[in-house]
């Protein structure tokens, strides 16, 4: 294993190196990714779900990289927690913890005004345990919040799946698939859709889970799926991430499958990238960033894969899974990685909503290379 940082490039955005203080998120003043949004204009998402379902377990362990035992010791929610996200203009929203025993009824509670403001409704039903209560409470919950706000993306976490088998755990997922949309059939509610997932905070599936409710609410994924197409196949990588680096949510990656194993040793390269950087990239007394715009890492295992990891911006990074004889072209790929970042800042400042063709900003085409490795 090997990991190398090198000069920032010429065009990068000149932010002075710094870091989610605690490898939290907050906003600091003059970002380029945080814009000037305020609280009340970003996306929300909501954590809803019976009692001990686990929805502060996984907001912990997500975006405040608790340790999943740590979370075994968290007492429940007795009231609404509204916890600020701010780490770039892609991912930069609310998270609203709901306790479980919210009730719609009561008059001071204002559904109407918290759905009407709501990009993604998360409902975390609890695998292991009888879930008859959950399934009445998820279709009370996503048919009041349907009417009121149509557009809501409506997600289920079949949670704490770790403690199935693989064909329970398939079972349980069709169970539950089946009898909500029943539910919602018997309702007239066919127009409402419901995605489905199997989660867990003891591996990686509740951040591959999360990825896809937080690219839901990124207008620029069109965008950012069509650059990073771009980019693999005219630099010979089979596979690329855009991520976080915090959360190690990714907010967009190329048109191709995304393999579980694939994604988490992209996970993995981030978390042994930061540590590292804590241990040895750190001043004596300790100051300095563990991430900033000269971080880039390679990573070559034992079966002629390597893991490329670049940084994008202050709070994303580019991983790239690819083979050896493709690694050999190294000054096509950082030319074409030139490219792109600069078409992501491009992104940051102009807010593109539309996929773009195949050449930079300037107009200047991506280079490719042909079979014999001359670009």
């Amino acid at each position: 294993m090997s990991i190398q940082y090198e000069a920032p490039l010429a065009d990068s955005y000149g932010v002075a190196d710094s870091f989610p203080k605690h490898f939290g998120y907050g906003e600091e003043e003059g970002d380029i990714e945080d814009g000037s949004t305020s609280s009340d204009s970003k996306p929300r998402i909501l954590l809803m779900g019976l009692r001990r379902s686990g929805k502060s377990s996984i907001q912990k362990v997500v975006f405040h990289k608790m340790s999943p035992n740590e979370t075994l010791f968290l007492e429940s929610t007795n009231k609404i927690y509204k916890d600020d996200i701010s780490s770039s203009s892609f991912v930069n929203f609310q998270i609203w913890d709901f306790p479980g025993q919210v009730d719609f009824f009561d008059p001071t509670f204002d559904y109407e005004m918290i759905f009407r403001g709501t990009g993604a409704l998360i409902f975390v039903i609890d695998a292991q345990d009888d879930y008859v209560e959950a399934l009445g409470r998820l279709h009370l919950t996503v048919s009041r919040a349907y009417r009121v706000n149509p557009e809501i993306n409506f997600e289920v976490f079949i949670h704490k799946v770790d403690g199935l088998s693989d064909d329970h755990k398939i079972e349980t997922q069709r169970d539950i698939h089946q009898r909500a949309n029943d539910d919602l059939a018997d309702a007239s509610l066919e127009k409402l859709h419901l995605s489905f997932y199997l989660t867990s905070i003891y591996d990686h599936s509740i951040f591959e889970a999360f990825s896809k409710v937080v690219q839901k609410l990124i207008p620029q994924l069109p965008t950012l799926e069509n650059l990073l197409n771009i980019f693999i196949s005219n630099s010979g990588i089979e596979k690329a991430f855009l991520f976080d680096v915090v959360s190690k949510i990714y907010i967009a990656t190329d048109s191709s499958p995304v393999d579980m194993q694939s994604y988490e040793l992209c996970c993995d390269m981030i978390d042994v990238v930061i540590d590292v950087s804590c241990i040895y990239g750190l001043k004596e007394d300790g100051s300095g960033s563990a991430y900033d715009k000269e971080s880039l890492a390679i990573i070559k295992l034992n079966n002629t894969t390597v893991l490329y990891l670049k940084e994008v911006t202050k709070f994303l990074a580019l991983v790239c899974i690819l083979r050896e004889e493709s690694f050999e072209r190294k000054g096509l790929i950082d030319y074409n990685f030139h490219c792109f970042r600069k078409a992501i800042h491009e992104v940051f400042e102009v807010g593109v909503s539309t996929p773009r063709t195949s050449n930079q900003p300037d107009g200047t085409p991506l280079k490719t290379v042909a079979l014999n490795g001359t670009p």
